[in-house]
């Protein structure tokens, strides 16, 4: 989402890099390009305005000019006031509260009703006990969603069909809940295309009726800068607690997220980033910073790669692969497991330096490579996956056939994968420490292959 910010503020800064020293001209034409930046990417001027004043005042200050390198101070400031803008990281405040109630509130069409699941499915992978409450009865089909996400994630979901009243729908779908024995009840909300005194008086009807300790308001960032009216409303009529941005995996300019949370002053909880249940992310100011920036984000990839990878088989690949006996069966595990990861510029864009570099590959090409290596190992026998040597001519013509493939791809792949084989034995016999762990051995040599 960040992409265009991004790029521009590089381009800044690589200008900066380089030079002895700083005059204030210098500050002054890098700010007027960070001004240009943010307003293109839809931040709201007033929140521009204090942004760079406040980046400025900093720049000119001693820290930079007596610096030995200026332009990474000024990154360095860039960076911490984007921290600053972008507020503390995203926690639920649930208190001892049991059950304890989320009230999720927006405009129809941002995402709210998929919100609620990933967000259960977020809270039961911490360990508590989600219940969802159907109290959209307006939108065709909102209820039947919520059940059918319901059923998909294996957690409760209570509804009185399109008749209920919303205000009493939420009452008793809390009685239920403690009832069953629930510990976090998520309320979904009805909304609509514009925002409307009934619509706000049912939602602070709702609020005072089941005291929700958490008021959360699922924004789309796709809003730009009617992103700030929007926050603004909802805020003055019912308190938010906090801000949830959805679709921010799109080609939104991502001033939406800067610009509401400057000006409400509540902070940004989770964002949403795909459309699988699993694609939340709790909020990390300094990490998204870091994106921007393009800095990476490691520490993400990592929580990803241990929530959704299997560490033991992970771990079992990585030795095998440094210990020499990995097979096609072994790689084509991996590349499964990388792919619960996110598409392929999602990951690049998380290690440091990959950005840059990934902007000059196709990375519909890369992930319809992934395809096409799938789709051959998967051709092959048990036997040939374990044992490729045995893979001649004939074999390769029925594995071209069956994974529609020619035989030159075929012959790629066992090329390239004798490659990575030679080239783990030669790591192993010059001390290459063994086990990798969480097989990201097995992830370097895919994005090796790759390349060849």
């Amino acid at each position: 989402m960040f992409e265009a910010l991004g790029d521009r503020l590089q381009s800044v800064f690589d200008n900066l890099q380089g030079r002895g020293k700083l005059t204030e001209a210098d500050v002054d034409r890098a700010m007027r390009e960070v001004r240009l930046a943010l307003l293109e990417a839809d931040v709201n001027y007033k929140v521009v305005k204090s942004f760079v004043a406040r980046v400025r005042e900093r720049a000119v200050g001693h820290e930079v000019m007596r610096s030995l390198t200026p332009g990474q101070q000024v990154v360095k400031i860039v960076h911490d006031e984007l921290v600053t803008t972008l507020g503390e990281p995203g926690r639920l405040s649930l208190g001892l509260q049991s059950p304890a109630v989320i009230m999720l509130v927006g405009l129809q069409g941002a995402g709210k009703t998929t919100m609620a699941g990933k967000l259960a499915l977020h809270l039961r992978k911490e360990g508590r006990r989600p219940l969802l409450v159907a109290a959209d009865v307006y939108r065709p089909a909102a209820i039947d969603q919520l059940q059918t996400l319901g059923r998909q994630l294996d957690i409760p979901v209570y509804d009185e069909g399109p008749d209920g009243k919303p205000v009493n729908i939420a009452a008793n779908g809390i009685k239920q809940a403690t009832r069953d024995g629930i510990t976090v009840v998520i309320v979904d909300t009805a909304g609509r295309l514009n925002i409307d005194e009934m619509m706000m008086d049912e939602i602070r009807s709702i609020k005072a009726k089941v005291s929700p300790v958490e008021t959360l308001l699922v924004a789309d960032a796709m809003t730009g800068q009617e992103a700030v009216r929007v926050a603004t409303d909802f805020d003055n009529a019912v308190d938010i607690t906090g801000l949830i941005m959805t679709k921010i995996d799109g080609d939104a300019r991502g001033g939406a997220a800067i610009s509401m949370r400057e000006v409400t002053g509540v902070p940004i909880k989770f964002l949403g980033t795909g459309e699988k249940l699993n694609a939340i992310e709790v909020f990390h100011p300094d990490r998204l910073a870091n994106r921007i920036l393009g800095m990476g984000d490691v520490l993400t990839l990592i929580e990803t790669a241990q929530r959704e990878m299997d560490q033991e088989e992970a771990q079992v690949a990585g030795e095998r692969l440094m210990s020499g006996d990995f097979n096609l069966e072994d790689f084509l595990k991996q590349m499964q497991q990388i792919k619960r990861l996110g598409p392929l510029g999602k990951i690049m864009d998380m290690i440091p330096g990959m950005n840059k570099m990934s902007k000059d590959v196709d990375m519909s090409n890369a992930e319809d490579d992934l395809k096409r290596i799938e789709a051959i190992i998967y051709s092959m026998t048990l036997q040939e996956r374990r044992n490729p040597k045995m893979i001649k001519a004939s074999r390769k013509r029925r594995i071209a056939g069956g994974s529609g493939t020619s035989v030159q791809e075929v012959n790629q792949l066992l090329k390239q994968f004798r490659e990575m084989q030679r080239m783990m034995k030669q790591l192993r016999k010059g001390g290459g420490r063994r086990g990798g762990r969480g097989g990201m051995g097995g992830l370097g040599s895919l994005f090796g292959g790759l390349g060849q």
